[in-house]
């Protein structure tokens, strides 16, 4: 099991460490740290970056993930825009959010909101080689849509 590094940046003391809400739990959650008594309205079709007060230390081959919520997601059309948006184990700057509303109401974030999940993952970097050809497969070139609707 890996061990997860959080490192609170100033100004938000008040925050909740990121925690698994269940014992079964994939992903922890991420709280907004928009300034305390503010509130930030994401309004349709906009998106903001929104700050979770800390910085995270991952161990070297992994990464974190950062997902949606699937309840703000159904509930007000509220997504998390580069799902997922990847962390690497080299960064050690502010972690933040862009969150986007493709619902048709104003959403409201207000300090310690959840508004993400993350999951923590195995990264390993591959050898990237240049090669002539490539191996033969039933699907070959087939793309997008390539093997059907049902």
């Amino acid at each position: 099991m890996p061990t997860v590094k959080f490192l609170r940046l100033p100004g938000n003391d008040d925050l909740a460490l990121p925690s698994y809400a269940t014992a079964g739990a994939a992903g922890f959650d991420l709280r907004a740290a928009v300034p305390a008594g503010e509130t930030l309205v994401l309004a349709p079709g906009k998106r903001a970056l929104v700050p979770t007060g800390f910085a995270v230390g991952l161990p070297e081959g992994w990464e974190m993930q950062v997902r949606p919520r699937s309840g703000l997601a159904v509930k007000n059309g509220v997504t998390v825009l580069n799902t997922p948006g990847t962390v690497d184990c080299d960064y050690r700057g502010p972690v933040a959010v862009c969150l986007v509303n493709l619902g048709e109401e104003p959403f409201a974030i207000a300090r310690g909101d959840r508004i993400a999940q993350a999951v923590i993952a195995q990264a390993p970097q591959a050898e990237l080689v240049e090669v002539a050809d490539l191996d033969e497969t039933a699907r070959g070139a087939g793309g997008f849509g390539s093997t059907g609707v049902a």
